[in-house]
């Protein structure tokens, strides 16, 4: 849930992952009056032919036949509809309800939104669109960022690792492609432990995903695998077995894991 301010009223946002966001039309409707702005927005046969052609195109299980019905009623004298009579009788998906006493309301599909917008002042709708793609460009800059850390936290101890792999573990004078093999199967001693399985049942299970386990990972995961890879590096120097190695850094990290879970100092980081 995000805040903007547009001509000095307050509208709450629910932004989701890609392009389907939902803005309030509860709060977009308390600049120039009430809730039964909406519903005399919805009762207008323009506006009912627009969320119908909306939800034919975005929702597969939208019911056409009662959708028609609402066509053919609207704009007569005694034609009224509700968010959740349209919802209810169409299984429509592009405005939805949220109780609760902060955030409550009446919500719509951005495209939806700004069509609401436009009907209540067309000014009103610009300063929204600039508004809202202001907050996305800040969004997608702490996402940005937020993966650059991350990569950075993986990164940190990643040299101390590699050392102690290549001074204990891989004997001298072997070829390039065998000392990988060793270092891709000490990863895999980290990804076991922390995560429960390996980089290749990971892509096996996410085949349209593109990168490896460690990207996908949250910051709290990466900070906890920042320290394993220098325990495992001092255990390596201790010669301790490598499937002692295991459950001792699998016992470590779900110590770690407990005590970092809602840490704020990782809250910042996200």
């Amino acid at each position: 849930m995000k805040k903007i301010i547009v001509q000095g009223s307050q509208i709450s946002i629910i932004l989701h992952k890609g392009d389907d966001d939902f803005i309030s039309l509860t709060d977009m409707a308390k600049k120039f009056g009430d809730d039964v702005l909406i519903y005399q927005w919805m009762r207008n046969r323009n506006t009912v032919e627009f969320l119908g052609i909306w939800e034919q195109i975005h929702n597969s299980r939208f019911k056409g036949i009662e959708f028609e019905t609402f066509k053919k009623q609207a704009g007569m004298n005694n034609f009224s509809l509700t968010p959740k009579k349209w919802n209810e009788a169409t299984n429509a998906i592009g405005i939805i309800s949220k109780s609760g006493r902060y955030g409550g309301g009446t919500y719509a599909h951005k495209d939806i939104a700004l069509e609401f917008g436009s009907w209540l002042s067309p000014q009103f709708k610009l300063y929204l669109i600039k508004e809202f793609q202001r907050l996305k460009v800040e969004e997608s800059e702490k996402l940005r960022t937020g993966w650059d850390v991350k990569r950075t936290l993986a990164k940190i101890n990643y040299r101390i690792h590699t050392d102690a792999i290549k001074a204990h573990l891989i004997p001298p004078h072997i070829s390039k492609q065998s000392a990988n093999i060793v270092y891709a199967n000490e990863a895999d001693v980290l990804n076991v432990a922390l995560f429960g399985k390996t980089a290749k049942e990971w892509r096996d299970e996410n085949p349209k995903k593109e990168g490896n386990i460690r990207d996908y990972s949250d910051v709290t995961q990466l900070v906890v695998l920042a320290n394993l890879e220098g325990i495992n590096a001092e255990l390596i120097r201790r010669g301790v077995l490598q499937s002692d190695r295991l459950i001792q850094l699998n016992e470590i990290a779900i110590v770690q894991m407990q005590s970092l879970l809602g840490n704020a100092a990782i809250k910042k980081l996200r």
